[in-house]
């Protein structure tokens, strides 16, 4: 691999780790490179951390949390907006270095950082709001609730929106007064570095923590005795992995991993609305690279021919693979060789067990690309439950289309995977769509629309997608306790 020529105020400064308001250079030594996805280039070595060097920012945290938990929650709140806006000050730059890292384009990536911002602002005005109760107990007795801080919060963070992720989701555990550590994907670590250097020194040292590491540093985070709750966006099986480790020592979990979402068109919906819709629920632009992709469609048999021949005519004028930097790139790379293989193998396999190509299927042609981890804009049709395309998360750009004639058969085929996470419903008959809404089994559903997140709604799944809703209010609690205080009180 050659090395990637960056502009310069791209690339962090620094390399190390991130704890206690101070850089270190991780305890064994070891670095790491990490890769332009586009071009299959080193950019830079990034430090390995281990479980010593967790340790150490577990202590630094620890040591920081009494203070910050004393914080008044308005404090609290003006620390967050502070960093909202030394973070908006840098967000052209942060939208390039990720674009850079992890292959997505930048007119996609731009959304990212302002969704960051608006969460930081957004659990800031709600840093006073997390109140307890007063429980009636008749005259001898006051009773009361305070929901106090956990303590250290270890967050673990996904390669496909790293800046976004790590940025907003460092704001609802700090509102409520605990301390942070983040954990950068190991495959697009640059901008978590980059974000330290921006608001490191904004708060107390110690409060908010940066790790870039690999499975060790975070095995170690979710195994340490005084990590209070740990938090992972991935895929199922670190899910797993995380919630076993954090068995060993009781410590609750909050998780958002994949899907296997369902798009539902019923024969009245508004086939132009449903086209666009469509192609905007497979998160083309993200190469398909996200948990709340609607990637099985179910078109009723009524309008399955007309949408699938519109949506092959569509797609390939709104989206192809081009190079992530440049402002006309709709549809950037995957992250890596090895999520190239894996998308690669979904298409033999969908091959071999009888699914029909309809656009797509293969690495791009234009030489300009051909080193990079690109892949078409993909769609089978004539797919069925059994097939691996079916059931497994593709995490690339692959759209599946189903036929459907029978309401409680098409039911049984789309929560009948082990995902629930996203779903989305079109029809024009408002009784329809929210019986359909019931039936389905996910923890967050569109109804004439796809894709789009509101801050302030809870966002969440059910079943392998995950445990916990962020995005919301929900948020907060769920890094708080219950105390319960009772006051006798002497005549």
């Amino acid at each position: 691999m050659r090395t990637t020529a960056i502009p310069v105020g791209i690339l962090p400064e620094h390399s190390d780790v991130f704890y206690g308001g101070k850089w270190h250079a991780p305890k064994s030594g070891k670095y790491s490179p990490t890769i332009n996805p586009a071009y299959d280039e080193t950019i830079m070595q990034v430090s390995l951390a281990g479980a010593e060097d967790v340790d150490a920012a577990v202590q630094a945290a620890q040591a920081a949390f009494p203070a910050w938990a004393s914080t008044p929650p308005r404090t609290r709140g003006e620390y967050l907006r502070k960093a909202a806006e030394a973070l908006r000050r840098h967000a052209k730059e942060l939208v390039q270095l990720d674009s850079i890292n992890n292959g997505n384009s930048v007119s996609a990536l731009s959304h990212d950082v302002d969704f960051a911002i608006e969460s930081l602002h957004y659990f800031a005005t709600l840093a006073s709001e997390v109140k307890g109760d007063t429980i009636p107990m008749g005259d001898d007795n006051l009773n009361y609730t305070i929901q106090e801080p956990l303590g250290v919060i270890a967050r673990i963070v996904a390669y496909n929106h790293p800046f976004m992720f790590a940025a907003s989701r460092l704001a609802a555990p700090l509102a409520v007064g605990n301390t942070v550590i983040i954990k950068a994907p190991d495959q697009a670590p640059l901008s978590l570095l980059r974000l330290a250097e921006i608001i490191g020194d904004i708060f107390p040292a110690g409060v908010v923590n940066f790790l870039t590491g690999s499975a060790e540093c975070g095995q170690a985070l979710c195994r340490h005795p005084l990590v209070r709750k740990v938090t992972l966006i991935g895929g199922v099986p670190t899910g797993k992995a995380v919630m076993r480790a954090a068995a060993e020592d009781l410590k609750p979990i909050l998780l958002e991993l994949g899907g296997k979402n369902a798009l539902i068109a019923y024969p009245d919906a508004n086939c132009d609305n449903l086209i666009d819709g469509i192609i905007r629920g497979m998160n083309f632009n993200w190469s398909g690279q996200s948990c709340g992709s609607t990637s099985r469609v179910f078109l009723h048999e009524s309008l399955h021919d007309e949408v699938l021949r519109r949506i092959a005519e569509e797609l390939p004028r709104r989206h192809k693979p081009g190079i992530p930097t440049d402002p006309t790139t709709t549809m950037g790379s995957l992250v890596s060789r090895a999520q190239l293989e894996k998308v690669e193998g979904f298409v033999a396999s969908a091959h071999e067990q009888g699914a029909r190509l309809i656009h797509g299927g293969k690495r791009p042609d234009d030489p300009a690309l051909k080193d990079g981890f690109f892949f078409e804009p993909t769609i089978f049709a004539d797919v069925t439950p059994n097939m691996r395309l079916a059931r497994e998360e593709v995490f690339g750009p692959i759209l599946s289309v189903f036929r459907w004639t029978n309401e409680d058969e098409l039911f049984k085929i789309v929560n009948g995977v082990d995902f629930g996470l996203t779903g989305s419903i079109w029809t024009e008959d408002v009784n329809t769509a929210h019986r359909a809404a019931k039936k389905i089994h996910t923890g967050f559903v569109w109804i004439n629309n796809s894709s789009q997140h509101f801050l302030g709604a809870p966002f969440g799944g059910v079943k392998h997608s995950g445990i916990g809703r962020e995005e919301c209010f929900s948020e907060m609690l769920e890094f708080t306790y219950t105390k319960n205080v009772n006051l006798k009180l002497w005549s």
